[in-house]
């Protein structure tokens, strides 16, 4: 059974660690770096981060979440110029699910917590093009493309998953 809530900081060892091991510098599509501090920072600032566990407690998934403004990251600031959506939509990852959860209804159990948070705002996001299983993934959640645009040679798509988005 799989379980979801908000992240405490007592989660932010953990977090950043599944964070860290999918990263791009790993071999991962995560861009930036996650280390614990940067987690405890969001978290303690009020950046929802909704997170999945087994039945033993062990993570299976994390879902960063932030407001407009908060995360300056040029890939993100790169995002909201192509697509700024809604004046409360907020900055939907990264999210990452362990590798032997993938395929278990952990990314369905985030955006469902998510979603229950945040009713009715407008979640927005980026993937890079080349990653077709994160994007499939989001497209079943019933995300829509609604931008693309270019960061350092690599091109991304922007989601949204306001239902009058348009295609």
């Amino acid at each position: 059974m799989i379980r979801t809530r908000l992240a405490t900081s007592s989660d932010a060892e953990a977090v950043s660690a599944l964070l860290m091991a999918n990263s791009g510098d790993r071999g991962g599509m995560l861009l930036g770096q996650w280390p614990r501090d940067v987690i405890e920072t969001r978290i303690a600032s009020g950046q929802s981060i909704v997170i999945a566990t087994d039945e033993a407690g062990r993570l299976l998934g994390a879902l960063l979440t932030s407001e407009k403004g908060f995360d300056e990251a040029p890939p993100v600031q790169a995002m909201l110029r192509a697509w700024p959506g809604r004046p409360d939509a907020y900055v939907y990852g990264p999210v990452c699910i362990s590798q032997d959860a993938r395929g278990l209804g952990v990314l369905e159990g985030l955006y469902a917590r998510l979603q229950a948070n945040f009713p009715g705002r407008e979640a927005i996001l980026f993937i890079r093009d080349d990653n077709p299983r994160s994007l499939k993934a989001h497209l079943r959640l019933g995300m829509r493309e609604v931008a693309r645009y270019d960061f350092n040679g690599k091109a991304f798509v922007v989601l949204s998953d306001r239902p009058d988005a348009p295609p």
